[in-house]
């Protein structure tokens, strides 16, 4: 596509993202979907020409041509095979069917002494060769774009942990001061959460399962024509040797239980990084987090002086539509009406729709991490400006003094007041308590009051 189609395309995912989205062009295109219905069509040859019981006989050379199908899949193999389905192409009518354009297309390139062209789709349901196609692309995509983009935000993180582990910042909650802590951990948080929830997306991913049941799951036809062959195994093992999980009761579907978690896999990543998303567009508003300008960017088109935190915003919006189809995909394609209905093959062709808005919100994630930089000065004024936090550490030490009311005695000058460090001393000096636990309160302050927070990034799996 070129800048100028770009600016005609319906969706900003081949429009203005383009250049972000085409990672995932070779597989979850039309014609990626193409070319893994070929590798299927051809593998399932060879391994029917394995079965002793068939008179199929396939060649090494033969083999070798068969395979550069989809080993050498180009963009004018994938224009003939939309011809066949919507023209027809030599010998063949049109099909009006994208599967049975597939196996014209083999047939189309097969040799013409070829005893193969008989057995190309033999006994095959096209859901056969859409669910196995679709589960290796959606597999593929996972390994080669999605989950690199996901391991290159969560190292950003754990590098961010690392080196601002000892860095005092002002915690809240409920959007009100709290106890301190750092920067690195609050990172690390993130981190780690980012982590678990990729090892659950490696997960779903790896259980992905394919099934080759034939019309309504039952090898019908495979079995009326070679009773004494043990199809469900064979389809086991042609199923596996593609990497797959075999999924052995079927309808004519293969039912989608394990594309579904993995479509919720990606909701729990994605959710992760909506809120550190809003975390840091906060920080950015706070002030403790800048942002390095971008040299000739313009940050608003009225305010001169703007640089905004638009990566997270940018980020924010995918994932939020990211998560929207991937709901509605883990919804629809888990229910078929009886044996199947036709509605999951369109819906199905939305799924590089919803990992092309994940990977937009991966890239800008990290884009955003990049530009940040914590500014010190200001994360140190604002604990230094609310002492009333230190409050927690005083009760905690005065309980363990024994005093029942050390709760009601803090609450009594700090709550809903402002205090000072010298209010906070002036009380301890009227504290009827040994003098080193004096001295213990006197040297409590709010940038030094983070426990081991600087310990807990060490904590990242």
């Amino acid at each position: 596509m070129t800048e100028t189609d770009a600016l005609y395309a319906v969706s900003p995912l081949d429009g203005r993202y383009g250049s972000r989205t085409a990672p995932l062009s070779p597989y979850v295109s039309e014609a990626a979907l193409m070319r893994a219905r070929v590798r299927v069509e051809v593998e399932y040859l060879f391994a029917l020409a394995d079965v002793a019981a068939t008179p199929l006989e396939i060649d090494a050379d033969e083999r070798d041509q068969l395979r550069g199908l989809y080993e050498h899949f180009a963009e004018e193999d994938a224009r003939l095979i939309k011809t066949l389905e919507t023209e027809g192409y030599a010998e063949f009518e049109a099909t009006n069917h994208d599967v049975k354009a597939v196996e014209y297309f083999i047939r189309h390139r097969l040799a013409e002494d070829s005893d193969a062209s008989a057995w190309i789709h033999f006994g095959l349901t096209s859901e056969d060769v859409n669910n196995l196609a679709h589960r290796l692309l959606v597999r593929d995509a996972v390994d080669e774009v999605l989950l690199p983009a996901l391991y290159d935000v969560r190292d950003w993180l754990a590098e961010m942990a690392q080196n601002y582990r000892d860095l005092p910042m002002l915690a809240r909650t409920h959007g009100q001061p709290a106890t301190p802590t750092t920067f690195g951990k609050e990172m690390a948080v993130y981190a780690a959460r980012l982590g678990r929830t990729t090892g659950r997306i490696r997960q779903a991913t790896d259980e992905l399962r394919g099934k080759l049941g034939g019309a309504s799951g039952t090898y019908a036809a495979h079995h009326a024509a070679y009773p004494d062959v043990d199809w469900p195994a064979f389809a086991e093992e042609f199923v596996t040797d593609l990497g797959l999980e075999f999924e052995s009761l079927t309808t004519q579907v293969n039912p989608c239980d394990d594309l579904a978690a993995v479509f919720d896999a990606f909701r729990g990543a994605n959710d992760v990084l909506l809120d550190l998303d809003l975390d840091m567009w906060l920080y950015v508003s706070d002030r403790y987090l800048g942002q390095e300008a971008v040299e000739g960017e313009t940050g608003s088109s009225t305010m001169p002086h703007k640089v905004n935190p638009i990566d997270f915003e940018n980020s924010e919006g995918n994932l939020s539509k990211a998560n929207s189809d991937l709901t509605f995909l883990a919804d629809y394609i888990t229910t078929s009406r009886l044996q199947r209905d036709l509605s999951d093959s369109t819906v199905k062709r939305n799924i590089g729709a919803a990992f092309a808005h994940c990977l937009i919100g991966y890239r800008k994630t990290e884009s955003g991490l990049e530009k940040v930089v914590p500014t010190e000065a200001v994360m140190r004024d604002d604990l230094e400006s609310t002492p009333e936090i230190i409050g927690e550490a005083v009760q905690t030490i005065l309980r363990r003094e024994g005093q029942e009311d050390a709760y009601e005695k803090v609450k009594a000058v700090t709550r809903g007041k402002d205090v000072t460090l010298e209010d906070f001393r002036d009380m301890f000096d009227e504290l009827a308590v040994d003098e080193d636990v004096r001295k213990e309160l006197h040297a409590l302050t709010p940038t030094g009051y983070t426990g081991v927070a600087d310990e807990l990034v060490d904590e990242i799996e």
